[in-house]
């Protein structure tokens, strides 16, 4: 019979396979009741009833967090749901392909999910958490961003702007005493490939993650008290670097006069 755990309970989007089912499994295994969201109810069930197991309670929710209905449910349950103390906003979709050959509607639905979605998840969560004085959002994002030329343009642009909810989130809620993160993931053996018409045996081997270590390096950056994390990532003191070297633009980012390389040279 299952109990509930005095962790709270884990709201996970993307819950039927992959990444969101990992992250189900490892949260269970700390303790987490789980709130399972996703288009799929039969994979839905066939997860819970796995995940029960583990003696934690499971709920499923079937959603499409691109249909405005089911997204107002999953936001409304996030706003008012005490039990819910950690959210982990990881459904999306990815696309290949150049921006100008592009189907419209379905980058219209990428950016629904990746970007609006997801959007609404962290307003509600951030607005529940907040008030109680704890929480957890854990935005799943990816590497592309870093390394935007090399990448699907719409795609990469959907996960910079995870990236960077992500990191102003943080600096809100710093004193409200909710945790937030950012998950950026290279390459990760999951469904996305496929369902994006990506082929991951094209892939170098040395550059494709088991989505276990993935999840696993990710939570153990959240415990680290990490706002990025990447997960293959050797050396924290790049990342570091990186950020000192952006935050040293700042000074220079917005001032009353345009830099004197922009102005003509004034005549003899």
């Amino acid at each position: 019979m299952s109990t509930s755990n005095s962790t709270g309970t884990a709201l996970i989007t993307g819950a039927s396979s992959g990444i969101g089912f990992t992250y189900a499994d490892r949260l269970a295994k700390r303790g987490y009741d789980l709130l399972l969201v996703a288009r799929d109810q039969g994979r839905l069930e066939e997860m819970a009833t796995r995940l029960r197991e583990t003696g934690v309670k499971v709920e499923v929710l079937k959603a499409d967090l691109i249909d405005k209905d089911d997204l107002d449910t999953v936001q409304q349950r996030l706003r008012t749901d005490a039990s819910i103390s950690l959210l982990v906003n990881n459904a999306g979709v990815a696309s290949v392909g150049t921006l100008a050959a592009s189907e419209l509607g379905g980058l219209d639905r990428m950016i629904q999910l990746n970007v609006v979605a997801l959007t609404y998840l962290a307003s509600a969560a951030a607005d529940n958490f907040s008030k109680a004085g704890r929480g957890s959002i854990i935005n799943i994002a990816s590497v592309v961003p870093l390394l935007p030329e090399r990448f699907n343009a719409t795609y990469a642009a959907t996960k910079a702007y995870v990236l960077s909810l992500t990191q102003s989130l943080e600096a809100e809620l710093k004193v409200s005493g909710v945790r937030v993160q950012a998950v950026l993931p290279g390459a990760t053996r999951t469904e996305i490939f496929d369902r994006s018409g990506m082929d991951l045996s094209k892939f170098p081997a040395e550059m494709v993650m088991e989505v276990g270590e993935m999840v696993d390096a990710a939570l153990a950056g959240f415990d680290q008290g990490e706002l990025v994390t990447i997960p293959s990532l050797a050396d924290a003191a790049d990342w570091d670097a990186f950020i000192t070297a952006r935050s040293a633009l700042g000074p220079n980012l917005s001032l009353s006069s345009a830099a004197a390389r922009y102005k003509k040279a004034s005549a003899a």
